[in-house]
C-alpha cells in the first residue's frame, strides 16, 4: 500500500501538457502531449523506431536488451520488457509510455494508466506492420513528416532487393527460434517476409500462427535447403547437428546454413540491414 501510495504522489507531481486523442495500435484511444519529450520505450524495437524517427533525444529510459542504435545502450533501463519497475518508470516523470502487444504485459499497461501515465503500444506483423508502427509513431510523436520520409526509404530498400533477386532460383529455407521444444517462423511472421524479399523461400510459411511450435517430423517432411541462424546466438550448425533427428534434414547433412545478425529479431528499421545481408549470401 504504502509503495502505491508513493507512486501515487509521485505521479500528482507530474506536468501537464496540451494534449491531443490518438488510437493506437490495439485499438485503445489513448490522450498523448502534443510533443512528448520525456518517453519511456518499454520495448528494444520501438527504441529503433524512435531514434528511426529522429526522438532519440526525447527518450529518457529503455529496456534491458536494447542493443539499437549504439546510442540507445547509454539509456538508463526500467527493466526486463515484460517486467518494467512501475517504481522507476514514475520516478522519470515520463509524458509518454512507448510499447509493443507482443512483448509487454496488459497488466503493466494497466497499471501505468491508473498511474494517469499515457501508454501508447504499437503490435506489428508482417514487414507491412513495420512499416503502419512507423507510422502509428509518427502520428504520436508528433512526427508525421519523419515517418513518411523513414518509411519511404525502408520501402526503396525493399525493393531493390526484391529486384535484386527477382527471377533467381528460391532456396527452401528454415529458420529455427528454439529446438526445445521446435520452435520457427509462421505465415504472419516479419521474418518470413524477410526471407521472401531476399530471395528465399520459408518452409514454415504456410503454418498460420506467426511463431509456431512444431515437430521434427513436420520439419523433415519440408526438407529445407539450408538452415537461417542468428549469427552469435546459442543456435549454430554444430549444436543442430548434436541434436536427436535432426541430421536427417538435408540442409545439416550437406553443412548448408545462412548467418545473419541480430537486427533480424528487432521488427523494426535496422531489420532491414539483416534483411540486405541475407540478401547479399543468398545471391553474391
Amino acid at each position: 500500500m504504502r509503495r502505491y501510495f508513493a507512486i501515487a504522489m509521485l505521479c500528482a507531481a507530474l506536468p501537464v501538457f496540451a494534449a491531443r486523442s490518438v488510437t493506437d495500435e490495439l485499438g485503445r484511444k489513448v490522450t498523448v502531449p502534443d510533443h512528448p519529450h520525456r518517453i519511456v520505450c518499454l520495448t528494444p524495437s520501438v527504441v529503433d523506431d524512435v531514434y528511426a524517427l529522429g526522438g532519440g533525444a526525447d527518450i529518457v529510459a529503455v529496456t534491458d536488451y536494447t542493443k539499437y542504435p549504439a546510442e540507445a545502450k547509454m539509456k538508463p533501463s526500467v527493466g526486463l520488457p515484460s517486467d518494467p519497475s512501475m517504481e522507476t518508470i514514475v520516478s522519470l516523470h515520463p509524458d509518454l509510455v512507448l510499447g509493443s502487444g507482443d512483448l509487454n504485459r496488459a497488466d503493466t499497461m494497466g497499471q501505468l494508466q491508473k498511474l494517469g501515465i499515457p501508454v501508447f503500444m504499437v503490435d506489428p506483423h508482417g514487414i507491412e506492420g513495420i512499416y503502419k508502427s512507423l507510422e502509428s509513431l509518427g502520428h504520436a510523436l508528433n512526427r508525421e513528416q519523419s515517418a513518411r520520409d523513414v518509411v519511404a526509404h525502408l520501402r526503396q530498400r525493399e525493393q531493390a532487393i526484391r529486384t535484386r533477386a527477382q527471377g533467381k532460383p528460391k532456396i527452401n529455407i528454415l529458420m529455427p527460434v528454439w529446438y526445445d521444444p521446435i520452435v520457427t517462423i509462421g505465415k504472419h511472421a516479419y521474418i518470413t517476409d524477410l526471407i521472401e524479399i531476399a530471395g528465399a523461400h520459408s518452409v514454415t510459411s504456410d503454418i498460420p500462427q506467426e511463431w509456431p511450435q512444431v515437430s521434427l517430423e513436420a520439419i523433415l517432411t519440408r526438407a529445407p535447403d539450408a538452415l537461417l541462424l542468428v549469427r552469435g546466438s546459442r543456435m549454430s550448425l554444430d549444436s543442430i547437428r548434436n541434436r536427436p533427428g535432426w541430421v536427417s534434414l538435408p540442409a545439416v547433412r550437406a553443412n548448408r546454413v545462412y548467418y545473419v545478425g541480430e537486427q533480424i529479431e528487432y521488427p523494426s528499421p535496422v531489420a532491414f540491414d539483416a534483411l540486405e545481408d541475407l540478401a547479399r549470401q543468398l545471391h553474391p
